[in-house]
């Protein structure tokens, strides 16, 4: 009754207590801040203004207003007026502030075997650092001649004001946009002026191949600033995230964030190229050669380039989240003057900028509002010093343990004298050494068994329902552990069940470090961080184990009472205790056991029990010879003290409150670092299969995964759970189960995105109008729409793995205006666009002229590639290769004006090709005057879980043949 009274006792009320509010509570805790935006606060520092700021967003947001769409024009006439309209209000003047008003900067570079030929239109500002001096470039374009001191570089905040031809551009990257006019107007306010240069860049261009960016790199000021804050958005809302940064020295700067938000994994993750998609963050670091951080909304990706990219589902919140972490991270980088980025400040002989180097970091937040932040050779040295330190430590208290003979690990039997006796007292050390092992596989292979049904039946699901897998999944891992560690406790009881779970979980743990060790230093991935804790609080909690079993006594004193209670007996007794007596006649009080048989005794038992429990309060029962386990033999020559009911009587001296400890340590801190990355990591996958790459069952097997880590240590305190909570789970299991296998996967919610484009062909009149989606679903919504009624689909496979793309004769496309297009002999489209072929000097040399009607976005597709062109007005730039290694067989061309020519000349290899073919194409984007009826049909009479989005750079695209 005492035992039961403790209420730290390791007992089934207090384990499953503590163990369901541990687990309930952080689950809550990072669900809660995974899912909700901190509230914007009640005031705002100088300068900064919310309220405008949310009239900016809604200004800029009220239609599409991609590159190549009228809107985009007066989205950026209305940002240079805010820009004015700040400095105006603070009578700020052009010699502490530049604007630069960039409709010069073009940029020619080459992508794989994609050419672009771009002309920018961004919009930038500088704000004087009052310790800046200097130029901030000379007065021609002449960026290898820019000299300023090393230790005068500036920093650079980028958002880019174009959106997408199908989403609004409220996150992608509308807050970013407002973020940056508040910084100017922040930054501009007497007492936040920065000492270092901030330079802000407004770029147009950044959805179609990051073009924006690379036209900031033609301009000479580009050479100023030699860190970098990047504000995108690939979601709809929610918390800014860091999405990746280029050193420790830069993102220490972020930690001063009031709401830090982000873990290194997902850094990893695009190193590691398993995010296929970019921002302008590679084209600063990666080819500018700048310092930085990347802060981005990251979900829900269902709404990512659709029209739910709107201000309607934002918020307020969001925008304060990432101004918040704008005004903290950029005050911080512009008012460290120091040497960490200082570099020579000159263009290395790549071209990039000189900006010093940082050294690798680990970072994470925990629950949204501290910052852990080290350095990635830090970790690599607690790894191994954790490695070296853990094991000589346990080697140490094994030592221990044995010298004080109390160590009963794997200690089978002993004997009174010599090894010669006639019967040995058992020990059972290793009992339930194997059922951890034997527990984790079974309970993980049930896991993995689940994503393998999930991905074969309705491998969908997890688009809308990932809280309905991970139910599933972690109430299966659950269950099964539970059965079979209960199950294992009750037929044979062990007091070291514990210890040895913490002994594989240990074993395991270091395997694992080692692996993430090695990776840490031959790949530079610091997203294993969390295993460094794993391993930590796993030893602790080992040694905790070790310390128990000081408190038990020496096997020696307990091995000897059996023979300090034989000299008491008839000299004619044994010397050992048989079938549990103590001397040679069995007490008359006590009821026959099963081991106190004799010739004389019943073939047959009535009360023979095989599986018999008490309750909570089993009594002892025999089990393979476990002599010592009965009352009868034991003696009063030393206290061994009360067992748990069923297990090895010399664990009676155990403590009954340290498991507490264990629990603490070996809980909480592997749940929340593990318990975020998972969340990130579900935010970020479990929408991708729609958009075509690795198929659904990657997914669901790094969801098994991630279930095993967060639940794996409870596994040495579930053999003390009653069946009431597993029952419980069994039915979750059950009910999840049912409704992943056969719940539609899609909702007005969570839409799946259907990929449009419309396809003239302006020779022959031909019209196609296509969807691009899973192949399953892609049917089902074409059957909805009018146009599509009664015709032949042709469906092909996608470029993008796993889609299918179907079109049919649609609504014709109206982006010319009729008024526009002269007499022709076919219909009006065949003057959309126009070229002309002039033959060059050589045989392999052309000159190709092209115009698009009311466009700024035209290509030219080869059948072969080309080795050299050049377009007129375009300007050499050694850091960027026109053509590729191999040749190019498009090239790309945008102009800053509209239905303007492009002259672009070409050569190639005549030897291997005599003719030149290929054809000239125009795109057209503007989805918001009804010019493009079959893409306003398709998002009216599209299902309500299914939304378009734009499959290329045009929604229409008209072509025409050539040969050469």
């Amino acid at each position: 009754m005492a035992r039961l009274g403790n209420p730290l006792a390791f007992t089934p009320l207090p384990v499953i207590t503590v163990t369901c509010i541990t687990y309930i509570a952080l689950f809550a805790a990072l669900l809660s801040v995974h899912n909700t935006v901190p509230h914007y606060p009640g005031s705002t520092p100088a300068g900064i203004n919310l309220t405008q700021a949310w009239v900016d967003l809604e200004t800029i947001t009220r239609r599409f207003h991609p590159y190549n769409s009228h809107a985009n024009d007066d989205v950026r006439k209305y940002l240079l007026s805010r820009v004015k309209s700040i400095l105006s209000s603070k009578h700020i003047g052009s010699d502490r502030v530049d604007i630069i008003d960039d409709n010069v900067s073009n940029v020619t570079f080459s992508s794989g075997n994609t050419t672009v030929y771009f002309e920018g239109t961004n919009i930038i500002v500088a704000v004087r650092g009052s310790e800046d001096k200097e130029l901030f470039y000379p007065a021609k374009q002449q960026p290898l001649a820019l000299i300023r001191a090393a230790q005068n570089g500036g920093v650079l905040v980028n958002a880019h004001y174009d959106s997408v031809s199908t989403g609004f551009g409220a996150t992608d990257d509308g807050v970013g946009v407002v973020t940056v006019l508040q910084l100017l107007s922040y930054f501009t306010e007497s007492h936040n002026w920065p000492k270092r240069t901030v330079v802000l860049l407004l770029n147009n261009g950044e959805e179609d191949y990051l073009n924006g960016a690379k036209a900031f790199m033609r301009h000479p000021i580009s050479q100023l600033p030699h860190t970098f804050l990047n504000l995108e958005g690939a979601g709809a809302g929610g918390r800014a995230t860091l999405f990746r940064s280029t050193d420790a020295e830069v993102t220490k700067f972020y930690k001063a964030s009031p709401e830090p938000f982000g873990t290194v994994v997902s850094s990893d993750a695009f190193k590691r190229k398993l995010i296929a998609s970019q921002t302008d963050y590679v084209v600063f670091n990666g080819e500018l050669g700048l310092r930085g951080l990347d802060v981005a909304f990251m979900a829900p990706r269902a709404r990512y380039h659709t029209v739910e990219d709107s201000s309607i589902e934002t918020s307020y919140n969001s925008v304060s989240h990432m101004l918040s972490a704008s005004i903290a991270t950029v005050s911080g980088l512009a008012s460290d003057t120091g040497n960490d980025f200082s570099g020579s400040g000159k263009q290395t002989p790549d071209g990039k900028v000189d900006a010093g180097t940082g050294t690798e970091a680990v970072w994470f937040d925990i629950f949204g509002k501290a910052f852990v932040l080290f350095r990635l050779h830090t970790m690599f040295a607690l790894n191994v010093t954790l490695l070296v330190v853990a094991t000589v430590t346990l080697i140490i208290l094994t030592i221990f343990l044995s010298k004080a003979d109390k160590n009963y690990l794997f200690a089978r039997k002993t004997y009174v004298h010599s090894s010669d006796d006639d019967q040995a007292i058992e020990l059972n050390g290793w009992r339930g050494f194997f059922r951890f092992p034997i527990t984790f596989v079974g309970a993980t292979a049930a896991v993995v068994g689940l994503a393998y049904l999930v991905a074969k039946v309705n491998p969908y699901i997890i688009y809308s329902s990932p809280y309905s897998v991970w139910s599933m999944m972690l109430s299966a891992w659950l269950f099964v552990a539970w059965f079979f560690l209960r199950g294992a406790s009750v037929m044979r009881p062990s007091a070291l069940q514990r210890m040895y779970s913490l002994i594989w979980m240990f074993v395991g743990g270091f395997a694992l470090l080692i692996y993430v060790t090695i990776l840490s230093q031959t790949s530079q991935i610091a997203g294993g961080y969390f295993v460094l804790f794993y391993l930590a609080a796993i030893f602790f909690a080992l040694v905790l184990s070790y310390v128990e079993l000081f408190f038990v006594p020496k096997k020696s004193a307990y091995v000897h009472r059996f023979d300090a209670g034989s000299s008491r007996r008839n000299s004619e007794a044994p010397s050992r205790p048989l079938s549990g007596t103590t001397g040679g006649a069995r007490s008359d009080d006590r009821p026959l056991l099963d081991d106190d048989a004799t010739e004389t005794t019943s073939l047959l038992r009535g009360d023979r029990r095989s599986f018999a429990r008490y309750g909570d309060r089993r009594q002892s029962t025999s089990e393979g010879g476990d002599h010592e386990d009965r009352p009868s033999s034991r003696s009063s020559t030393i206290n061994v003290g009360k067992p748990y009911p069923g297990e090895q009587e010399w664990s009676g001296k155990l403590p009954s409150w340290l498991w507490i400890f264990q629990f603490l340590l070996l809980v909480p801190i592997p749940v929340i670092l593990i318990g975020q990355i998972a969340l990130i990591m579900t935010s970020g996958l479990h929408q991708t299969p729609a958009d075509g790459g690795s198929g659904p069952l990657y997914i669901y097997i790094t969801f098994a995964v991630f279930t095993v880590l967060l639940l794996a240590p409870s596994g040495p305190f579930l053999h003390r759970f009653s069946h009431h909570i597993p029952v419980f789970l069994l039915f979750i299991l059950v009910g999840t189960a049912i409704y992943n296998l056969i719940a539609f996967p899609y909702s007005r919610s969570n839409r799946l995105k259907m990929y449009f484009v419309q396809e003239v062909d302006l020779d022959t009149g031909a019209n196609v109008v296509s969807l691009t989606s899973l192949d399953d679903y892609v049917h089902k919504v074409i059957k909805e729409i009018p146009s599509a009624q009664g015709q032949d689909l042709n469906c092909t496979e996608s470029p993008r793995k796993g889609l299918t793309k179907c079109g049919w004769s649609g609504l014709p496309a109206l982006v010319v205006p009729r008024t526009a297009a002269p007499f022709s002999n076919k219909t009006y489209i065949d003057t959309w666009l126009d070229y002309n072929i002039t033959q060059g000097r050589n045989a392999n040399e052309t000159t190709i002229r092209v115009v698009g009607k009311n466009t700024r976005a035209c290509r030219i597709m080869f059948d072969t590639p080309i080795f050299d062109f050049a377009v007129d007005g375009a300007v050499s730039d050694p850091r960027f290769n026109a053509t590729g290694e191999h040749g190019s067989r498009e090239i790309r061309l945008w102009h800053r004006q509209w239905s303007q020519p492009w002259n672009v000349s070409v050569k190639w290899d005549r030897a291997a090709n005599s003719t030149l073919s290929g054809k000239v194409l125009c795109l057209w984007s503007d989805a918001n005057t009804g010019n493009i009826p079959a893409f306003d049909e398709v998002l009216h009479y599209m299902p309500t879980w299914t939304i378009p989005t734009k499959l290329g750079d045009g929604l229409v695209e008209g072509s025409k043949r050539f040969k050469i």
